[in-house]
């Protein structure tokens, strides 16, 4: 046991050039960016460092103070509709080819600019705090203290890998000897450590100490490591810093932001490029009307900019500002308090998912187990008859023969077994077949060892590698049989009466994925009695315990009511069984060739003919919710994948549970394939199937992304539901790729830990959900000066923004009837406002417009040619106001101050227009009778489209608001 003194961390020298975890670039020879390789790490011997690592470092940015505003700027321009502004903008600096102040190109592409470059920058100070507030300086050897537990301790790393179950973390033997933990600095010893890489559940690593005789070396492995973003759960932690900075396994597991752009953007982009198009059409055809006289290519490019605002700027503006306008609703959404929108140029990507990637633990359960069912065949208890079970268990310890010897208890005997007798084995059995450790916590040492001492309740705390383990033996403490005491070589429990019995831990047998069961050996020490006791899943139980008729049927009606079931066993065993067992255990577990094979051999020896106790069933609670919420996202057209790094048992259970997977719907466990072969026949066995889900394991993923990458996900997106289990987190992002690549569809990530990072960024919209909220606000501002050049700025920017962008208030349907009707939600993944049809027929209403308006002023002037301006610019603006007024679906008071205020913006900005346009005659009933004809002409033909449309294609929310 170590001493309390701290450690005094010596400083590791820090250097930049550490190369990054994605490879190198081509010129990293010339900045000493090395590969990845191993190492040596001397203890309290920095003068015998052989080389330098990375700094520390956690940088989850995307620029740096040197990139930010390049960067800004290329991701700006990189795409058409911007790099078109631009152009135009630039063009004015050439003399031949200006038209006008320069302001009036450079003014509203600069107020763009402003917004982008302002929400970037906030959102990046953001990302750099949070990024401070995790960095720490290296040290040769880190000092982390909780509470003891006999040198070894628990470790949760639900962060890194996503499993719930906790981690015993085992030290170097030869370390535990020591007097003090600062003896650790004076000893001559080093570590061998492997490459960096990005494995998860691997290590391969030695310990030598060279100031024995003879030298001590020591194999290390993945239960000597405690990774970064996990957490000691318990226990003292005195360790060597192996890895640090990018080398860091959460680091290398974790993806490179990237700059986001919304399919909304692209589409725009592309109708930009098609109206582009169309205005050097008409460009050629301006030039070709005057037969290509004189410089007619300049010609060409006048017209181009002459007519460049078919393609308006303003369109950009009202684009950011509704985004912003979005993501501020969103956080003020009193539904989803404390929700925080840390993108705001993609919040109307939750209108076109198609895809759904969620997490497990955390986002779709509460990781909270609670015991619901204990079966013994013949009855079953509930939670409603637990007192029942405890009345049991009391007067199993009240009876006289309880302290009797084994060959004088009634069990011996060929009686047949009671109720009581056979709930009081299972509950025993259940508090002794883990590997929970009770602790106990006070505020100072000296109550603490007192609380230990007494086993004081109110101090004890259960630790275990799993949730469900800690669920077991709550429970049967509450049903009167309490574990008070634990340490590597015993246990004590107490009974309802306050006897405490003591057991000695003879063997122990741990759980992993591929035996699918644990047990333990025991030694009663008030009876002598030896007993191998053990659970797991009914799929492997089913083989070893005696033969009965009722565990497959009751094991299926658990698991249908969403259940995490166990099959709990014994066997007993006479002393000289048990030295013949123990005698070959030890010689399978020293032998060199085959250990693995040889030990599990041993162990299956014991396992065979076990006395069947009864069944448990834990439930894992559920987020509130949940089962709703994913029932509308199925109407709603979105599929929904489940990608956990819990086993495959868990993962289904849970994904029933949820409902993710309905309960008549059929499930396709893809077995465990490791070779081209094997993934072959699989993906041929899947095939035949239809309409079921699929449950797949993360190795075998792996193995058919790497031979039958598209067979596998056509396959897998035909599915109504998919559960990839055991994924690492660059999996989980890896299949968020595949999807985009393969469907084209949008997607979204949800999660709440480290490991769903990368999955989170990968995906079109990220969802990140976190137990505390940090609100934050974007702020901006911008100046538009008023020129003589207002006309074209007011028109693009002032007059017919308000009214524009008071649509993002818009409803077709009211939240209720949306989510009632969530089926509606797949006319948004269609895109229709924004298709091509669409597009099209806009474009021909504003050609007809733009020529109403432009002749009807040309038809209905008196006399003086600057009234055509005052006819066409009115009436311009009459008609947006207009055309917003008839797309409007439902209105809301904004949408009407919106309307006014930009008529008294262009109202109140006649006082600077005099130069322009005759304000004495735009107070005349010749003008506004004029005015109001051009107005309601132009908008003819869209009330006459929506009326039809309402008449012969009504929209499928008319029918519920009609």
């Amino acid at each position: 046991m170590t001493d309390h003194i701290p450690l005094q961390p010596v400083r590791r020298p820090h250097r930049h050039d550490s190369k990054h975890r994605h490879g190198c670039c081509p010129w990293s020879a010339c900045c000493g960016i090395g590969d990845l390789r191993p190492r040596t790490v001397w203890l309290g011997h920095p003068e015998k460092k052989e080389q330098r690592y990375p700094r520390n470092v956690i940088n989850n940015q995307k620029y740096n103070f040197f990139t930010f505003l390049p960067g800004v700027l290329f991701n700006q321009f990189k795409y058409f509709f911007n790099f078109y502004f631009l152009l135009l903008a630039c063009s004015q600096f050439v003399e031949e080819l200006r038209l006008g102040a320069l302001y009036t190109y450079w003014v509203p592409l600069g107020f763009v600019l402003i917004i982008t470059i302002t929400r970037e920058s906030t959102e990046e100070i953001r990302c750099y705090l949070r990024d401070k507030e995790n960095q720490r300086v290296p040290a040769d050897m880190i000092f982390l203290r909780t509470s003891e537990r006999n040198g070894s301790c628990f470790l949760r790393t639900d962060q890194l890998d996503g499993e719930t179950a906790w981690k015993l973390r085992l030290p170097v033997a030869c370390t535990q000897r020591l007097p003090t933990a600062a003896d650790l600095l004076q000893i001559r010893s080093y570590v061998y450590a492997e490459e960096p890489n990005i494995d998860i559940h691997n290590f391969i690593g030695t310990f030598t100490r060279e100031d024995g005789d003879p030298p001590v070396n020591e194999s290390l492995g993945i239960e000597n490591t405690l990774w970064a973003s996990t957490v000691v759960a318990s226990g003292t932690v005195v360790g060597v810093v192996i890895y640090t900075g990018k080398e860091l396994r959460s680091v290398m597991n974790t993806s490179n932001p990237r700059h986001k752009v919304g399919l909304f953007d692209l589409e725009v982009n592309c109708l930009t490029k098609i109206l582009f198009g169309a205005l050097v059409v008409v460009s050629l055809v301006m030039v070709a009307l005057q037969h290509f006289a004189g410089r007619w290519y300049l010609q060409i490019f006048r017209f181009v900019l002459l007519f460049s605002h078919i393609v308006p700027i303003s369109l950009r503006v009202n684009l950011d500002m509704g985004k912003m306008v979005f993501s501020w609703m969103i956080k003020k959404d009193p539904k989803i308090p404390g929700t925080v929108v840390r993108t705001s140029t993609i919040p109307e990507q939750l209108g076109r998912i198609s895809y759904l990637l969620t997490d497990k633990t955390g986002t779709l359960t509460q990781n909270e187990m609670v015991f619901r069912r204990l079966h013994l065949g013949t009855v079953a208890y509930g939670m409603d008859s637990m007192d029942e079970v405890q009345s049991h268990v009391f007067s199993a310890y009240t009876q006289p023969t309880f302290d009797l010897p084994a060959s004088r208890t009634p069990a011996a005997t060929k009686v047949r077994k009671t109720i009581s007798s056979r709930v009081h084995e299972a509950v025993k059995a259940i508090a002794l077949v883990h590997n929970v450790t009770p602790v106990y916590e006070a505020n100072g040492v000296t109550d603490q060892a007192e609380a230990e001492q007494h086993y004081e309740d109110t101090c004890r705390v259960y630790q275990a590698a799993s949730p469900d383990e800690v669920s077991l033996v709550q429970w049967t403490e509450s049903v009167g049989l309490t574990l008070v005491g634990r340490d590597q070589s015993s246990m004590q429990l107490r009974t309802p009466t306050g006897q405490i019995l003591n057991f000695t831990i003879l063997q122990i047998f741990h759980f992993t994925y591929e035996s699918k069961r644990m047990g333990i050996i025991v030694r009663d020490e008030s009876t002598g009695e030896i007993t191998f006791y053990m659970k797991g899943a009914d799929v492997v139980m089913a083989g070893i315990v005696q033969y009965n008729d009722w565990l497959e049927e009751e094991c299926g009606n658990m698991a249908r009511e969403g259940l995490r079931v166990l099959v709990v066993a014994k066997k007993s065993l006479t002393e000289e069984q048990y030295q013949d067992f123990e005698t070959r255990y030890l010689q399978a577990k020293i032998s060199v060739h085959d250990r693995s094979l040889k030990v599990a051999t041993v162990i299956e020896s014991l396992e065979m003919e076990m006395e069947l106790l009864c069944l448990t069933g834990v439930e894992d609670q559920l987020q509130t919710d949940v089962r709703p919420t994913l029932e509308i996202l199925r109407n709603a057209g979105i599929k929904v994948w489940m990608l956990t790094g819990d086993n495959l048992e868990t993962a289904t259970c849970t994904a029933k549970n949820a409902h993710l997977i309905t309960r008549n719907q059929d499930i396709h466990t893809f077995r465990s394939v490791t070779t081209r072969g094997e993934a072959h026949l699989e993906l041929n066995a899947f095939r035949r199937k239809h309409d079921c889900a699929l449950v797949i394991s993360g190795d075998s993923l792996e193995v058919c992304l790497k031979y039958y990458e598209y067979e596998f996900m056509e396959l897998a997106c035909q599915c109504p539901a998919v559960v990839c289990c055991r994924c690492t987190p660059t999996q989980k992002a890896q299949i968020v790729r595949l999807l985009q690549e393969r469907t084209g569809k949008l997607t979204c990530a949800v999660g709440d830990g480290g490991n769903d990072v990368s999955m989170i960024q990968e995906a079109d919209c990220g969802v990140g959900v976190e137990g505390k909220t940090v609100f934050s606000t974007v702020f901006y501002f911008a100046s538009v000066p008023l020129y003589q050049g207002f006309l074209v700025i007011g028109y693009s920017t002032i007059y017919t923004m308000f009214p524009v962008f008071s649509l993002v208030l818009d409803k077709d349907v009211k939240s209720e009837v949306a989510m009632l009707y969530p089926e509606l939600y797949k006319d948004l993944q269609k895109g229709r406002p924004l298709s091509f049809k669409t597009f099209l027929i806009w474009v021909l209403i504003s050609i007809y417009q733009g020529s109403i308006i432009m002749y009807g002023a040309l038809l209905l002037f008196e006399s003086e040619f600057v009234h055509i301006v005052a006819i066409s610019f009115t009436s311009l603006i009459l008609t947006e106001l207009l055309m917003v007024a008839l797309t409007i679906q439902t209105w809301h008071w904004l949408m009407i101050v919106g309307e006014l205020l930009s008529l008294a913006c262009y109202v109140a900005s006649l006082v600077f227009l005099h130069e322009f346009i005759d304000v004495y005659f735009i107070i005349t009933l010749s003008f506004l009778w004029k005015v109001t004809v051009i107005t309601l002409v132009s908008c003819l033909p869209l009330y006459i489209l929506k009326y039809l449309r309402r008449r012969f294609s009504p929209p499928n929310y008319s029918k519920l608001t009609s």
